[in-house]
């Protein structure tokens, strides 16, 4: 199998160091090869550089080089029905696509990147910075996380200070996108998209349970679905 990891490497980034070890993990769990290819924001001009990979996963440390180039990617896993697993900055750019592609806003941004100060500013600073925290979460049921965690209660952590901004909750998931993780004030901390054989996107990094040498719940169903994806197609 072939995953995509889209986003610009920075092997400084824990959250890439994590990524390193998380899929090989996953795919010793599983007893599958699993080939990693970096596809960095600059490289995605057209769905052609996006063909061949049985999963996309858009990895954190952004702002992206080419924001263009991760949404059209997110696009691209979403329309063609390819798994797909954001975490962190794959959380906040998923929402920023649902919201342009999706719902029609073209203005929709992201209030570390926008320029127009007339924006629709769907990820928004929050309200407490969750730079290298670990919190308790609480997963939602029937949804591909409580299935993946066999769990409503799990500890992950974070490094960001964005999130989905209060003001456009219920418009960003009040159709097939819905909140399947909060936190302890009920803020959402993952969406999945309904209909989607995988669509899963974390606030949190759960990829950094690698770092402790275990194979990380949603990871390893993200590899599972492009595994079935790769089957289908074979």
């Amino acid at each position: 199998m072939r995953i995509a990891l889209i986003g610009d490497r920075d092997d400084t980034v824990v959250a890439h160091q994590a990524i390193a070890r998380a899929l090989p993990l996953t795919a010793q769990s599983l007893d599958v090869d699993v080939e990693a290819i970096w596809l960095g924001t600059e490289q995605i001009a057209s769905e052609a550089d996006l063909a061949g990979f049985d999963g996309y996963w858009c990895v954190p440390a952004s702002p992206y080089r080419n924001t263009d180039g991760a949404l059209r990617a997110i696009a691209f896993a979403r329309t063609q029905r390819r798994p797909y697993l954001g975490t962190c900055g794959g959380f906040q750019y998923a929402m920023i696509e649902f919201a342009r592609n999706v719902l029609g806003w073209a203005d929709a941004d992201h209030a570390e990147t926008a320029s127009d100060p007339a924006a629709r500013i769907v990820i928004a600073p929050l309200s407490c910075s969750l730079v290298e925290v670990r919190a308790d979460v609480h997963v939602l049921p029937d949804s591909r996380l409580s299935r993946a965690y066999a769990s409503d209660r799990i500890n992950e952590g974070y490094h960001c200070n964005y999130g989905m901004a209060p003001a456009f909750r219920a418009a960003l998931t009040g159709g097939p996108l819905r909140i399947t993780a909060e936190d302890a004030h009920g803020d959402p901390r993952a969406v999945e998209l309904e209909g989607h054989p995988f669509f899963v996107a974390t606030l949190f990094q759960p990829e950094r349970a690698a770092l402790e040498g275990r194979v990380p719940p949603v990871v390893r169903a993200f590899v599972e679905a492009a595994q079935r994806l790769a089957k289908a197609e074979a």
